[in-house]
């Protein structure tokens, strides 16, 4: 019998992953306390509160930031829990990358 809470890969690991994150970095820009064992989850598809999915759509937000440039830092679009978890209310897997100009300019 399937865990209805595992819901496998989550959008939000492709993303770190362009953008050179680690679960540790999320982590380390978290000013809400986040650990490697929730990031991990988040990642693998285990399903998360709402609160959660927010927190580590802020984590992401704040590491994302943190590492661009200060002329990017104006046209970055910070991205929603329903950007990044493919289980949430109103996930379009269809929605085009807001930060497409951003990362195409990145070093790979």
């Amino acid at each position: 019998m399937e865990d209805p809470n595992e819901l496998g890969p989550q959008p939000l690991a492709p993303l770190m992953e362009r953008w050179g994150l680690a679960n540790h970095d999320l982590v380390e820009a978290s000013p809400e306390q986040l650990t490697h064992k929730q990031i991990q989850r988040a990642t693998s598809g285990r399903r998360l509160t709402l609160k959660m999915m927010m927190k580590v759509a802020r984590s992401l937000n704040i590491a994302i930031w943190n590492g661009l440039p200060k002329d990017q830092k104006e046209t970055f679009v910070e991205y929603l829990h329903k950007d990044i978890f493919s289980y949430s209310k109103d996930y379009n897997p269809e929605k085009p990358e807001p930060n497409e100009d951003i990362l195409a300019g990145r070093k790979a």
